[in-house]
């Protein structure tokens, strides 16, 4: 039988899928832009080698000492992708009467939603998949790596006992902050003796004179996306280098015009095809590991995060 099969006019078939620049998620997520990029993947799983021996020397005694003898070991750490996904249902005829290009609206809202969703799942393990590694302020606060607020803002931070020295202490040094929202106002009000600021502010010219905030000159990320929770920490200090991630699938846009969407229960919530409507679908695939290599003065055991919380969150610990 004479067909117009798919093959024969496949060139004439618009594509619907549009891959969309992964640094449009990373400026979204605190967390990528922050993170050890690895080569995007090319399966489900990325094995990372992790070293966790490494070689020792030693003097010789006399001209005739017996040279000492070392080795080396390794394992490995997998980073698994996961999907991340929404589904955004907008009936016909809102598209034909509106006066904007909706889908071109909708879009760097889900680049937010899904910057979001990364942050939660890697800072405290908000809906996180179960492949995926405890969040960092989680094991943080497992690790014993946590010092909660007192009378002194300086010394809880900056000090021989304070969050920066929980980490170097372990022979880690710091490279990154990541703070809610809610510290900045302690930052500004924490004052000396003679009511000088403590925290001195760093100003930007390039930037109509805006004010940054610092930490021993290193910028302090405030995330906006509302995935930072405050209750749990107010500031997560760290070495950003141990955090991995990889993308196995960037951000792929897709309109669905004869699918159904159903629940949890399989029941039908929108029969697209029946009801005039069409949908957005955006699907991404990444994943995240934490590998810790042999540290020259812990060993392996160590964290390369701590964290501030507040003191009513220490309290309700206890």
């Amino acid at each position: 039988m004479a067909i117009i099969a798919r093959s024969n006019a496949e060139v004439l078939i618009p594509e619907q899928e549009s891959r969309q620049i992964i640094q449009e998620v990373a400026t979204s997520s605190v967390a990528l832009r922050l993170g050890n990029k690895m080569p995007n993947m090319t399966s489900k799983q990325l094995k990372i080698p992790v070293m966790t021996g490494s070689v020792t020397a030693g003097f010789i005694n006399g001209d005739t000492g017996l040279k000492p003898t070392s080795n080396m070991t390794w394992d490995k750490v997998y980073i698994t992708a996961e999907e991340l996904a929404v589904i955004v249902p907008i009936p016909e005829a809102v598209l034909d009467d509106a006066d904007y290009d909706i889908f071109g609206e909708v879009k760097p809202r889900i680049v937010e939603a899904f910057g979001k969703a990364i942050d939660g799942a890697i800072f405290h393990s908000i809906n996180k998949p179960d492949s995926w590694p405890v969040g960092l302020v989680p094991g943080a606060i497992a690790a014993g790596k946590k010092i909660a607020l007192g009378d002194d803002l300086y010394q809880n931070i900056n000090g021989e006992k304070g969050v920066i020295a929980l980490i170097e202490e372990s022979g880690v040094a710091v490279n990154s902050y990541v703070g809610a929202l809610q510290l900045r106002a302690k930052l500004r009000g924490a004052v000396d003796a003679n009511k000088q600021p403590i925290f001195r502010a760093a100003y930007s010219n390039g930037a109509n004179g805006r004010m940054g905030y610092e930490l021993n000159g290193t910028a302090i990320e405030f995330p906006e996306n509302g995935s930072f929770d405050g209750n749990q920490a107010l500031l997560l200090a760290g070495n950003f280098n141990y955090m991995r991630y990889a993308i196995r699938q960037d951000i792929t846009y897709k309109i669905l015009d004869q699918a159904s969407i159903t629940d949890e229960t399989g029941k039908v919530v929108l029969n697209l095809a029946q009801q005039d409507c069409v949908a957005l679908r955006a699907v991404m695939r990444l994943g995240w590991a934490l590998p810790k290599p042999v540290n020259p003065i812990s060993g392996l055991d160590y964290y390369p995060f701590a964290v501030l919380t507040p003191a009513e969150a220490a309290a309700a610990a206890e």
